[in-house]
């Protein structure tokens, strides 16, 4: 970082606004259109972009619908959450058969970046160890009016197992909440740098990243003022162990490559593609639950890995189709979606069922989060992606396919995998 880049920024006629430790990333705000020019003549500063502001999360895309916490009846398992049995893809990676080794993510910290969250939501506040909002202007806490995106992510890597609704794929590890988008889903990129940095101060050993957005490859785009922008360093820069959910634009990244996606294109980050079942509620011991869902993008070496994100083709085809599971009568394609935590509303803890590759990313860092409990809380990132790979159900095309990636994430095969 150059010395006194503060004053240096100001003599080029901008405002230093931030400086992400540990980066070399500095944010600064001017009205001068040649500050870019001015700012990139500063001895040591290697270039300057715009700091994009983009919809991280598209909640118009993701389906969703709530549960009634309080319309059970016993489970019809052995397990003492009441909503577990509609949690169809913890059965899918095989959950269940991991815990009984003794598996649940004990000692790992999972850093999710997403929204705000439910802090007081039972079934994480058990585990949230803490929380923290890049975003200005609101805290942690989530204070919008739909679903809350990152409290359904939160819960699928690590709602406690108190007996109460949902549990978690890795249901004693500790949550570090970080919002990085406001909670209608949009965002800046120096907000998700600070927290990826913000997860790795704190000792985060899986962040996850239920987020992301397209970004034209050659640099050309509109920005806030409808302007165009020409800047290809800007999205080459912003490609320079994380684990994120690979999109829901249902892209070609084998034949159309004119998108970057951020951050699932970027070095080191584990991209995920989304499984889901169709009529699930119909015949649940017998509906494929490793189908590809219609949504996700797909590619390689786009994909690594496939998780399960849920899918909601039923509702097209029968949307008024009716199905009676542990006494919550829904229509058919609801269960085909994603069960977690959701908001409290009325006093009385929500939980909402979502389709995307944003519920699939946290079925995959809750799996890391077993695998790096089972080897006592501390492992080599890329140890724990070759213990994925090693232990991944390939179900696509022998080896890496442009679906599956390396194929579905197996918890049970992961912590049985000599560590």
């Amino acid at each position: 970082m150059p010395s006194d880049i503060e004053g240096q920024t100001k003599s080029a006629n901008g405002i230093m606004t931030g400086l992400i430790g540990a980066t070399g990333v500095a944010t600064a705000t001017s009205d001068d259109p040649n500050f870019g020019v001015n700012a990139a003549k500063i001895a040591g500063v290697r270039s300057v972009v715009h700091d994009f502001t983009y919809q991280g999360v598209d909640l118009q895309k993701e389906r969703t619908i709530e549960a009634a916490s309080d319309n059970v009846n016993p489970p019809s398992t052995s397990d003492s959450n009441p909503l577990f049995p509609l949690q169809w893809g913890a059965t899918a990676i095989h959950a269940p058969k991991a815990w009984n080794t003794g598996a649940l993510g004990e000692g790992v910290l999972v850093a999710d970046l997403d929204t705000g969250f439910e802090l007081m939501h039972p079934d994480l506040q058990p585990n949230i160890a803490s929380s923290y909002s890049f975003v200005p202007g609101e805290d942690a806490q989530f204070s919008g009016t739909g679903f809350s995106h990152g409290t359904h992510t939160a819960g699928t890597i690590a709602a406690a197992d108190n007996g109460i609704g949902v549990i978690g794929i890795a249901p004693k590890a500790k949550l570090l909440l970080v919002k990085v988008l406001c909670d209608a889903g949009s965002g800046s990129f120096s907000w998700l740098m600070s927290g990826t940095v913000y997860a790795a101060q704190h000792n985060a050993s899986v962040v996850n990243m239920s987020l992301g957005t397209a970004l034209p490859r050659n640099g050309k785009y509109l920005d806030d003022n409808g302007m165009v922008v020409n800047d290809t360093t800007a999205t080459q820069e912003l490609l320079v162990a994380l684990i994120a959910a690979a999109g829901n634009d249902a892209n070609n990244g084998n034949q159309d490559q004119s998108l970057v996606h951020i951050p699932a294109d970027a070095t080191g980050v584990i991209s995920i593609s989304a499984t889901g079942p169709l009529g699930w509620a119909k015949a649940p011991l017998t509906t494929n639950l490793n189908r590809f869902a219609s949504y996700p993008n797909y590619g390689t070496p786009a994909v690594a890995f496939a998780a399960p994100g849920g899918d909601f083709s039923c509702y097209y085809t029968s949307p008024t189709e009716t199905a009676t599971i542990i006494g919550i009568t829904r229509p058919v394609w609801v269960f085909d979606l994603v069960l977690s935590t959701g908001r409290i509303t009325s006093g009385k803890a929500g939980y909402t069922w979502i389709a995307g590759t944003s519920m699939a990313a946290p079925h995959a860092s809750g799996v890391a989060a077993l695998i790096i409990g089972k080897n006592g809380g501390h492992m080599d990132p890329t140890r724990v992606e070759a213990v994925l790979r090693a232990s991944a159900d390939d179900l696509g095309k022998p080896g890496r396919d442009a679906y599956y990636g390396y194929g579905r994430v197996n918890a049970f095969r992961a912590v049985s995998q000599a560590l």
